[in-house]
């Protein structure tokens, strides 16, 4: 109140102090073009344009209303409409309590500012007082003690971070296998913040680290399997062991960090030998191919043999309760077998039927005619 109050006082000074020409005196009267007003006097013109008359003219170097009123600024000059109280007008505040307020509205500001403290639903916000672990704030808005003695850093506890080897996604990444064979192996790593606190005090660079122990455990479980587990049916189980074995070694960090899966996307031999290896990938293919179909012929020729053992021991069963009769049926069956698929030269013998061919014969007899029809006998009459 007392700011506007001085305001005030100043706009009272400016208001009584009377207009005075940009060329010295005050006008007392005058019309503003140079003659008298109504009073009668001739106080010079008021338009600073146009010129007063030789003994109306101002002094040169006479002071302004303006000239004045920074003087009794700077001196504190008395008076009902001048400066007091230390030099701000209408004996309003001293400069030193008004930079007192100045400083007062900043810390006020600031007090605003560092005390109330927003954590978003993604957040978490972990609270140190004077540099010293407090608390973690839950997302909300939340009261804290200013700055520094209270210092919030938020961190993202649901951001899904990646990394990828090779980092650049196009170079090679070398790794020796169980069996003394190099694979190129590029994978990719997926984390996220589960405790705050323990990110941010625990470890100092967390990307670096979490790089560096992937790198680690990921060598180390390729060490133990060969070259066709890795580039074939063995990826699942390598990012399986991969991924328990480095959250075990980030828990032993106590680093805050869950690790959410692992994916690889290349496992080739190296570019050098690529080419050649694919050669050899595709002649071991093709002798498994063969091996395969020896193996499925022969399981076929032994179901054969074991389906005409099973026959030949169901016709010794038959055999055995009347050998003549089988005999006589197995000799049956098997001239009927040979001679279906044989041509037959039928010789008439003594005292023996020859063979008919009696379904070709009616084949080859022509079709019967239609029997002709003859006129009957005319009857004579009469007696002899």
């Amino acid at each position: 109140m007392s700011i506007f109050s001085g305001l005030a006082s100043l706009g009272g000074i400016l208001r009584n102090e009377p207009p005075k020409s940009p060329w010295g005196g005050p006008p007392s009267g005058g019309d503003g073009n140079g003659g008298k007003g109504n009073g009668g006097g001739n106080d010079g013109p008021r338009n600073p344009w146009s010129f007063p008359p030789e003994g109306r003219r101002p002094r040169p170097g006479g002071p302004s209303a303006l000239d004045e009123l920074l003087k009794r600024a700077k001196t504190g000059g008395g008076g009902g409409g001048g400066f007091s109280g230390g030099g701000f007008p209408g004996g309003g505040l001293p400069a030193k309590r008004l930079w007192l307020i100045g400083v007062g509205v900043i810390a006020a500001i600031w007090l605003v500012f560092t005390s109330f403290q927003q954590i978003g639903p993604q957040e978490r916000g972990v609270v140190t007082f004077f540099g010293k672990y407090s608390r973690v704030l839950e997302p909300g808005i939340h009261l804290v003690l200013p700055a520094p003695i209270n210092s919030v850093t938020k961190v993202n506890v649901r951001a899904i971070r990646e990394e990828n080897f090779p980092t650049s996604g196009s170079g090679e990444n070398l790794m020796l296998t169980g069996d003394q064979n190099i694979v190129d192996l590029g994978y990719q790593v997926r984390w996220n913040i589960a405790n705050p606190q323990d990110f941010i005090f625990q470890i100092r660079n967390p990307e670096e680290t979490v790089r560096a122990t992937a790198e680690s455990a990921m060598r180390a479980v390729v060490a133990d399997v060969t070259l066709d587990q890795a580039i074939g049916r063995g990826r699942t189980v390598i990012e399986a062991r991969v991924q328990q074995l480095m959250q075990q070694i980030l828990d032993d960090y106590n680093s805050g960090i869950m690790v959410q899966g692992i994916a690889i996307s290349k496992a080739d031999p190296p570019a050098a030998v690529n080419d050649d290896f694919k050669a050899v990938s595709a002649a071991q293919q093709q002798a498994q191919a063969n091996l395969n179909n020896a193996r499925a012929y022969a399981q076929q020729v032994i179901a054969r043999a074991q389906g005409e053992a099973a026959k030949f021991d169901k016709i010794y069963e038959q055999y055995k309760a009347a050998p003549e009769v089988t005999r006589r049926r197995l000799y049956y069956e098997t001239m009927e077998a040979v001679l279906a698929k044989s041509n037959k030269t039928i010789i008439e013998a003594q005292g023996v039927t020859p063979y008919l061919p009696l379904p070709e014969a009616a084949k080859r007899l022509p079709e019967p005619a239609a029997p002709a029809t003859t006129p009957a006998p005319a009857v004579q009459g009469g007696g002899q």
